[in-house]
């Protein structure tokens, strides 16, 4: 992890969230396999991995702030997370074991538990790095997600 980080993230506005969810509906989408959001909730039950926390007339986007010293990383025993050069983090679900570590260890709350018949492993967010920008971001339509250099 180098001292020089060049690296976009995503951050909430909370007084322009309106707890609309499309930001969750978009991460499902992009991930999945049909890149169709119903196909994505109700056929393949995914979870989306950015979530809408709630708290009275208070709510934001909650998801993985790629920090300078990511506590997931270090808690990883498998290896699945990762640092980019820029600094992004990022969860490799095959090479995960499902010991949860990441999920415990995260002061965001961004790391989540997956648990199929298969196989139980993390996830969080990835800035969609197959796509280029985030679908979240992207959807959002008061502007509650900006991203933009590293503040």
């Amino acid at each position: 992890m180098g001292n020089k980080r060049k690296l976009k993230k995503v951050y909430p506005i909370e007084e322009n969230c309106i707890s609309c969810r499309y930001c969750e509906v978009a991460c499902t989408m992009v991930h999945s396999k049909s890149k169709d959001p119903l196909k994505a909730y109700k056929l393949e039950n995914l979870l989306p991995r950015a979530t809408v926390e709630v708290k009275g007339a208070v709510s934001l986007s909650v998801m993985c702030r790629h920090c300078k010293h990511p506590f997931c990383f270090d808690s990883c025993i498998s290896g699945a997370i990762q640092v980019g050069e820029k600094g992004q983090v990022y969860l490799d679900e095959e090479k995960c074991v499902g010991c949860w570590n990441c999920v415990l260890v995260c002061p965001f709350g961004a790391a989540h538990p997956y648990i199929t018949e298969e196989k139980g492993h993390s996830f969080k967010c990835d800035l969609c790095k197959d796509r280029g920008f985030p679908a979240c971001v992207e959807a959002c339509p008061n502007r509650a997600l900006v991203y933009d250099f590293e503040r």
